[in-house]
């Protein structure tokens, strides 16, 4: 006897063969049998799903998610399951929870608080990478596989590079799937090529990849792909880059020539020409943006403690200091700066997304420029003041440079390297349309109406792949002995119906999702099952 028989669909195995018919029997958390399973009644299920016209899929896994948080938010589960996705991976940008003792892990919680808000379960610290996969464990609908993140590790170790090693070592033994690096945001840049290289020999040795936010996009692409390059080629270790976009036959080229070197790598990206991070990584000169403590350099001197002097967090000795950065904000001396080397059309840009003070929330869903205007204030002015009011804590959405056009877009996901990636962030009440769509917008967009993949070319880039580049031997594919992790989808109907105007709408067309064996989404609801395990590679 089946505990679910999913009959009637046509399957998409992830081995590469196009759709085919036959029912999908599950016991056990595991598929069992796939083929005629219902006709002749020789075989009963607990449970069955109705798939007729429609598509049985290997549960898909997000290779790019700010999900730390809020995967434990029923909303968020209901918003990903919609969209097929079972799995998240997470520990993205070099910034999370873990591994940290409480001064980290306030750093962390405060500086990424638009971005992966604040684990409910994590009492203070300290939290290694065992204690943060545990917290997951049966705790949320959804598989969770973490990345030791280099600039928590930096921070946690003031820079050490002994014990910031002795920290990967042991995330990795804890269940780590990789290292990831997040190399524009504090304290992660301040850590050069070498400092990553001795830092991935562990990951190299375990056969995971270093998952890279580069030192640069757009027109910097050419730079961060050759440090990037650099590190995976000291190290010896497999490389993903991270919502990798930009224009796309110079970035595609980028890939070609690495792989042709005899490099391992994959990169993630997301269907949308527009960006999302923190405020004030966009906004403020590098040198305001989480300056350093000051202390001694390496020389022995004392630095200003701004990032990257002696004494600040360049040399490693120092950690960021957000407080100095929201003092800053105040002097009129900083804001004349802010308003003469900011990019001037980032005001016009850039639309808040997550605003949380009360005299400034009613910004969000409003750009800069306008919000600015609507205060009676100069655009310079009044990011300063938001940041102040928010503790650093704002994020917004961004249009991306015209280099990173739809074409470009549609290249490189049609690039064999390619692994989905949502780049989801779900805090605010006015995020990026990608944390409600992006893998729905894949299905609907890219499959059915443009033909940039076939349905089983689509679930190479969104399930079988990144399943192969973390090591997840028993995911990405249906057939006996593979996890559960099922998700049947309308192929006429699926489609992401958020929007910019409208970004928290549920996509439709996926009704019915198994993870682990277990019905978590059953007619287009929540069925309140928490079966989400944290995966560890293998």
């Amino acid at each position: 006897m089946f505990d679910v028989l999913i009959e009637g669909g046509r399957v998409v195995d992830g081995t590469g063969a196009p759709p085919y018919p036959a029912d999908v029997g599950v016991r056990d958390g595991r598929i069992e049998a796939v083929g005629d399973l219902s006709s002749g009644g020789s075989r009963t299920a607990a449970a069955t799903v109705a798939a007729a016209g429609r598509l049985v899929v290997p549960g898909f896994i997000d290779a790019h998610v700010h999900g730390d948080a809020t995967v434990l938010d029923p909303g968020v589960q209901l918003a990903v399951l919609r969209q097929g996705v079972t799995t998240f991976v997470l520990g993205q940008d070099g910034l999370s929870f873990a591994p940290s003792g409480p001064e980290t892990l306030r750093f962390v919680t405060r500086y990424f608080a638009a971005i992966n808000g604040a684990h409910p379960a994590l009492d203070g610290g300290p939290v290694s990478v065992a204690d943060l996969l545990a917290s997951y464990d049966r705790a949320t609908a959804l598989n969770t596989v973490y990345l030791v993140p280099h600039g928590t590790v930096r921070h946690a170790a003031s820079g050490d590079p002994s014990a910031m090693l002795r920290l990967v070592e042991q995330g990795l033994e804890d269940g780590a799937a990789g290292l990831s690096s997040g190399l524009e945001y504090v304290p992660g840049r301040y850590g050069d090529a070498a400092e990553l290289a001795a830092l991935c020999a562990p990951v190299a040795r375990a056969g995971l990849p270093y998952v890279t936010h580069m030192r640069g996009y757009e027109e910097a692409a050419a730079t961060g792909m050759a440090e990037a390059r650099a590190i995976a080629e000291r190290a010896g270790v497999a490389l993903h880059v991270s919502h990798y976009h930009g224009p796309g036959e110079r970035l595609a080229g980028m890939v070609d020539r690495a792989l042709a070197a005899g490099l391992d790598v994959t990169f993630d990206s997301y269907p949308y020409l527009s960006g999302f991070s923190i405020l004030a990584m966009v906004a403020l000169p590098r040198d305001l943006d989480g300056p350093g403590v000051p202390g001694p350099g390496p020389d022995g001197r004392t630095g200003d403690g701004l990032g990257g002097t002696p004494g600040g967090a360049g040399d490693g000795t120092a950690r960021p200091d957000l407080d100095r950065t929201v003092a800053l904000l105040h002097d009129p001396a900083v804001r004349r700066r802010l308003a003469r080397e900011t990019d001037p059309t980032l005001w016009r840009r850039a639309v808040l997304a997550h605003v949380p003070a009360a005299e400034f929330a009613w910004t969000e869903g409003r750009t800069l420029a306008e919000a600015a205007a609507e205060a009676g204030r100069g655009p310079a002015d009044f990011c300063a003041d938001l940041l102040i009011a928010t503790g650093l804590a704002a994020s917004c959405v961004f249009a991306q440079p015209p280099g990173n056009d739809d074409a470009s877009m549609r290249l490189l996901l049609r690039h064999p390297a390619h692994l989905g990636g949502s780049d989801a962030i779900h805090i605010g009440g006015h995020p990026h349309p990608r944390a409600f769509g992006a893998f729905a917008r894949f299905l609907g967009r890219h499959v059915r109406e443009l033909g940039d993949w076939t349905w089983q070319e689509a679930v190479a880039h969104l399930s079988s792949g990144p399943a192969r580049r973390f090591r997840l031997p028993d995911r990405g594919q249906i057939r006996p002995g593979m996890a559960a992790d099922l998700v049947v989808v309308d192929p006429g109907k699926v489609a992401d119906t958020a929007d910019y105007s409208r970004p928290r709408v549920l996509a439709e067309g996926i009704d019915d999702v198994l993870v682990g064996g277990v019905p978590v989404l059953a007619g287009g609801a929540l069925t309140g099952a928490r079966p989400g395990r944290p995966l560890r590679p293998r």
